[in-house]
């Protein structure tokens, strides 16, 4: 069908935006159609999508200015330090028990070469006491760097979820049966320790990729249930692209 428009006709350009859905960590391009009088025009703008999702790097640093860790000497030093003079992918266990997290651990620190290569520090943070994160690091050999927050500071700033319908879910069932085959397991007299209990056994955690500098966090991920690991390239491209 054709249109004809004489030349007294007026028309009103109008941009056609396609909605896209983000995928955290990739790059995204989005294409644009602008029609005018002219006909019709493709454009392009390339947009990063970034993990962080709500507060920006400098919010979420924010919310963790007052929050402090323990190493395994019984050492307590601000969060914020793991990251201040080096970059570091920190990941934040559910318990230090957690069969999933024992996983996690393991995941990461077969890429902690990468790491190493890109001047990249890999730590793991579990809610519980300074002698649980000693076990689960005797248990696991655990080659990165483990501090214990025992009051659960830095899973309450940053709001991780938590709860029973987070923790049991069909697909954290599965993953659980996938650890087990693959040769992980839960270390129930932790799992049960009362702090764990009370607190920890419904934590979930995630992973943040930060530094150097202190309010420089580039990457954060909340899971969303137990045993929510993104993509292990997804991690890497945070930290040392």
């Amino acid at each position: 069908m054709a249109v004809s428009l004489s030349s007294s006709s007026t028309f009103t350009p109008i941009t056609l935006q396609p909605k896209l859905k983000p995928i955290h960590g990739v790059r995204t391009v989005k294409f644009g159609y602008s029609v005018n009088s002219h006909g019709v025009s493709l454009r392009r703008s390339a947009v990063v999508v970034s993990a962080i999702t709500g507060a920006s790097g400098t919010e979420t640093a924010g919310l963790l200015e007052t929050v402090k860790v323990s190493d395994l000497r019984g050492n307590e030093i601000p969060i914020s330090d793991l990251w201040k003079d080096r970059k570091a992918v920190v990941a934040f266990a559910r318990h230090f028990g957690c069969v999933l997290c024992r996983k996690r651990a393991a995941y990461l620190a077969e890429k902690k070469d990468v790491m190493d290569a890109s001047g990249v520090t890999l730590v793991l943070i579990g809610p519980g006491s300074i002698d649980q994160a000693k076990t689960f690091v005797e248990q696991t050999k655990f080659e990165g760097e483990v501090y214990a927050d025992p009051n659960h500071a830095s899973y309450e700033a940053l709001k991780f979820a938590s709860g029973v319908s987070v923790t049991f879910t069909p697909k954290a069932a599965l993953k659980i049966i996938e650890s087990y085959m693959e040769g992980y397991r839960q270390d129930w007299k932790l799992s049960f320790m009362k702090d764990t209990v009370e607190r920890g056994g419904w934590q979930q955690g995630g992973i943040l990729v930060a530094g150097p500098g202190k309010n420089n966090i580039s990457y954060i991920r909340k899971d969303k249930e137990a045993g929510d690991d993104p993509p292990v390239e997804e991690i890497l491209k945070a930290c040392c692209a």
